[in-house]
């Protein structure tokens, strides 16, 4: 497996100045932030021309990109600002299709106000990502989504609710374990009951602690946080040896949301860790 890094840490950085992070310091790939108006890349201004030369720096360097990253609402409560998300994540897509990547990794959106998470999948979702999922697979490209907590697909159940109602074989997971080990979710069952989904994964993990938990219950709040893989508790030889049986060989994109790491050492510690296994 590669093991590569979200590049959003470096927003106020240039797209070559990751480049060269990355490079000089011993990753395989990248996950470029393409919200809009990201300075790494924003399909709304991409030219055809931008994407070869950017493919070709990425290239020159011994990287590739492993997706790009799109985050954002595409269940916005706002009609107009819906369809603003979902047609910068069409650019996205086309995006991608330039650079000659497969993957987009975006969000399955935030519960609609009055509605539950399973409702807002059922009537919202279910109208959003049909469209755009055809889109994509013209242009071979799949959509990846990430499993925050935040966003429709906080548990299983969810998961299982979004792909019967839109089950598009181009529709997967960004596959983000943190999320899961502080619900006390079985990550490495989600793998297995999810391994056709699965097309991308982030590399983070999750510290508990547990004489914090016993005091404010799970139902409060400062008992768990986001740290880089190796400094919390998920096991990641037995996470890696999971994705290794369902034959899942794509990157570990680090997502650095550890404060107690600076950001170069962060990535850097996460990726002499994840060595070991990758």
């Amino acid at each position: 497996m590669d093991i590569g890094i979200l590049t959003a840490p470096f927003r106020d950085e240039s797209l070559d100045h990751v480049i060269d992070f990355a490079a000089s310091n011993g990753f395989d790939t990248l996950e470029i932030a393409a919200t809009p108006g990201s300075r790494h890349l924003d399909p709304a201004t991409l030219t055809a021309r931008q994407a070869k030369e950017i493919a070709a720096k990425v290239e020159k360097k011994g990287l590739r990109i492993s997706s790009l990253a799109c985050y954002t609402n595409v269940t916005d409560p706002d009609p107009q600002k819906r369809q603003a998300v979902v047609n910068h994540l069409i650019k996205t897509v086309d995006a991608a299709h330039a650079l000659g990547i497969d993957i987009v990794c975006a969000m399955a959106g935030m519960p609609q106000p009055g509605m539950t998470r399973i409702e807002t999948i059922e009537k919202v979702i279910s109208k959003v990502y049909p469209k755009i999922l055809r889109h994509a697979a013209r242009k071979g490209v799949k959509i990846a989504m990430e499993n925050w907590t935040a966003t429709n697909i906080r548990n299983l159940q969810e998961w299982d609710r979004i792909f019967e109602v839109v089950p598009d074989e181009n529709f997967g997971l960004n596959f983000d374990p943190s999320h899961l080990y502080w619900q006390g979710i079985d990550h490495i069952e989600a793998v297995d009951r999810f391994a056709k989904r699965i097309f991308h994964v982030h590399a983070k993990d999750t510290e508990v602690k547990t004489h914090k938990l016993r005091y404010v219950g799970n139902q409060g709040s400062g008992w768990w946080r986001y740290v880089i893989p190796g400094l919390g508790d998920i096991a990641w030889g037995p996470f890696i040896g999971a994705l290794r049986r369902i034959g899942y060989n794509n990157v570990l994109s680090i997502e650095h949301e550890d404060g107690a790491q600076g950001r170069e050492e962060g990535f850097i510690r996460g990726k002499n860790y994840l060595r070991q296994f990758a």
